[in-house]
């Protein structure tokens, strides 16, 4: 069988992500009928409908979704392989992805202190989490824990195990006995995360501990109910990496310590770290800032993870 055109499935693809021409037009710099034509053009070409068009709008038929499928893991595959050709400036800088929580409450106060350390590498931050497009978004390393699965072909630098524990404002730690099998929280709630829906359960079990009897609250994301802890609404599961500031600072209190929870942060990128100078300073550095914060929030046992997975 002949193939498509290459641009035609380029098209395809911006045109399925979006799930509407409108925005694939805009990825791609050029018009809505630009795109209409070559999703038509590729229909043509394989004899079948990709897209049901209805009520204004455009989705995915059984034999697009299948096609689909083909072009993320083509498209990917591709970014890896020109990302491995093209090595970057060393001047040029780092454009990091991170996770919002983590970059707000912990990543941004810490960066001064690399910028200082390596002058010459500037680093841009873009908050995000979950899979990422690295070649569409123009990242070179994204800052992850692995509570997804992400393309084999990237490669990945273990940082740092997830260490969590309940935390709250130290006025309602004082309801905390030094047994929270019963309900040592004063009534307070058990305040929930959209993004991290287990972490509760994750916790007791692993402390072998019990969380407050109420379940209060679920926020939509995980520095929301971390905020809502440090107000006062109730109980809260924080990271040892995100809550150790507040908790220095006595904006938070973490009257049962923090364990293990079985997942790590990993640095995430196209080509290995060593081959980057700017990716290797960085990562070196993200491994004892991490270190650190976590022997400061008494995660114990913590320290510098060796690198691992690629």
């Amino acid at each position: 069988m002949k193939l498509p055109p290459l641009n035609a499935l380029r098209v395809f693809d911006a045109a399925a992500r979006h799930q509407a021409f409108g925005k694939a037009a805009e990825e791609l710099h050029v018009t809505h009928g630009a795109v209409s034509r070559q999703v038509r053009l590729l229909e043509d070409s394989l004899g079948l409908a990709l897209f049901e068009r209805r009520n204004r709008g455009v989705f995915l038929t059984d034999p697009g979704r299948q096609l689909f499928d083909l072009t993320r893991a083509l498209f990917e595959q591709l970014a890896v392989g020109l990302a491995k050709l093209s090595p970057p400036a060393a001047d040029a800088p780092l454009v990091l992805s991170c996770e919002p929580t983590i970059a707000m409450m912990w990543l941004i106060p810490r960066l001064p202190e690399f910028q200082r350390i390596h002058p010459g590498v500037q680093v841009h931050l873009y908050a995000a989490g979950g899979p990422l497009d690295f070649a569409a978004q123009g990242v070179d390393v994204a800052l992850r824990r692995n509570d997804f699965e992400w393309d084999a072909a990237l490669h990945a630098e273990r940082v740092c195990e997830e260490w969590t524990g309940p935390v709250c404002r130290p006025g309602l730690s004082e309801a905390a006995t030094a047994d929270p099998a019963g309900d040592a929280w004063g009534g307070a709630p058990a305040l929930g995360s959209a993004t991290r829906p287990q972490a509760w359960r994750q916790w007791s079990q692993a402390s072998g501990m019990k969380p407050p009897r109420r379940a209060g609250p679920v926020y939509e994301h995980f520095y929301l109910s971390l905020q809502a802890a440090a107000a006062g609404l109730g109980v809260a599961i924080g990271s040892a990496l995100m809550a150790c500031d507040a908790v220095r600072d006595r904006r938070l209190a973490a009257p049962c310590g923090f364990v293990r929870d079985g997942s790590a942060y990993f640095l995430l990128s196209p080509r290995p770290c060593a081959e980057d100078p700017r990716a290797a300073a960085f990562l070196g550095w993200l491994r004892r800032e991490a270190a650190a914060s976590l022997r400061e929030a008494g995660a114990a046992g913590a320290g510098p993870d060796q690198s691992v997975v690629s």
